[in-house]
C-alpha cells in the first residue's frame, strides 16, 4: 500500500477487480459501509450509455435498435449476450465505451486526490477490467476478489439465466483469474458465505487502517 517513494498516500485509492461473479460489487458496498468513498466502473458505464449520450448513439449505429429495451434505454443484458458471443462485436463495444469510462474514472480519482477531506480518506473503485485495460497506474493498491471457477459458474448462471457454456465464454473473455491474483497487492477469496466475505473485508479494512495509521504517526 505504498506509493512510488515507499510512503502510504494520504488519500488512498484502492482498485477492486477480479473475475466475473466473484463478488466485486458486494466488496465495494461493504467497504463503503465501513467508511470508504466508492465508485463503480459499471455505474459509469450506465451513465455513458444513457439516452442522449454520444456512446448511446454509437452503440445504436453499430448494433442497431434491436438492443433497445421498451423504455428506449439500451438493454445491457441483451447487449452482453451479443458481445460475449462475438469477439469482434465485443472489441467494437469496448472501443466505444472504454475510453469514456476511463476518462470518467480518472476525473473522479483526480478530484478525490485534490479535494477530499480528511487527508486520510480512502476511495474504493471497482474496475472489472483493471488489468486488461492497463489501469494499474491510476490506483495505489489493487484488491482482487477471487472465487473458484465452479462457484463463479454457479453464481453467473443463477444470476443471469445464461447457459453454462455461455458463462464459461464470459469468464474466458477476461484475463485468467489466477494471473490477476498473482499481480494483486491483496486478495480476498469469496468461496464461502456472505458472513465469511464480510469478515474478510473487515480484516482488509483493519489492515488498511493500521498501515495508514502508522504512516500518519511517522509524519507527526
Amino acid at each position: 500500500m505504498t506509493g512510488s517513494d515507499g510512503s502510504v498516500p494520504k488519500r488512498l485509492v484502492v482498485g477492486i477487480t477480479g473475475g466475473i461473479a466473484t463478488g466485486k460489487s458486494t466488496v465495494l458496498e461493504m467497504l463503503r459501509k465501513l467508511g470508504c468513498q466508492a465508485i463503480s466502473a459499471d455505474h459509469l458505464a450506465r451513465e455513458i450509455l444513457a439516452p442522449g449520450e454520444p456512446a448511446y448513439s454509437e452503440v445504436l449505429d453499430r448494433f442497431g435498435r434491436d438492443v433497445l429495451a421498451a423504455d428506449g434505454t439500451i438493454d445491457r443484458s441483451l447487449l452482453a449476450r451479443i458481445v460475449f458471443a462475438d469477439k469482434h462485436a465485443r472489441e467494437d463495444l469496448n472501443r466505444i465505451t472504454h475510453p469514456r469510462i476511463i476518462q470518467k474514472l480518472q476525473s473522479a480519482i483526480n478530484e478525490f486526490r485534490d479535494t477530499t477531506e480528511p487527508e486520510n480518506a480512502v476511495l474504493a473503485v471497482e474496475i472489472p477490467l483493471l488489468f486488461e485495460c492497463n489501469l494499474r497506474n491510476i490506483v495505489d493498491h489493487v484488491l482482487v476478489v477471487a472465487a473458484e471457477q465452479e462457484i463463479q459458474l454457479s453464481r453467473l448462471t443463477t444470476r443471469t439465466g445464461i447457459t453454462r457454456d455461455e458463462a464459461v465464454r464470459r469468464i474466458q473473455s477476461q484475463l485468467d483469474l489466477n494471473e490477476k491474483v498473482r499481480m494483486a497487492d491483496s486478495v480476498i477469496w469469496n468461496n464461502g458465505t456472505l458472513e465469511d466475505l464480510e469478515q474478510a473485508v473487515n480484516d482488509f479494512w483493519q489492515k488498511l487502517q493500521s498501515v495508514k495509521g502508522r504512516e500518519t504517526e511517522s509524519r507527526n
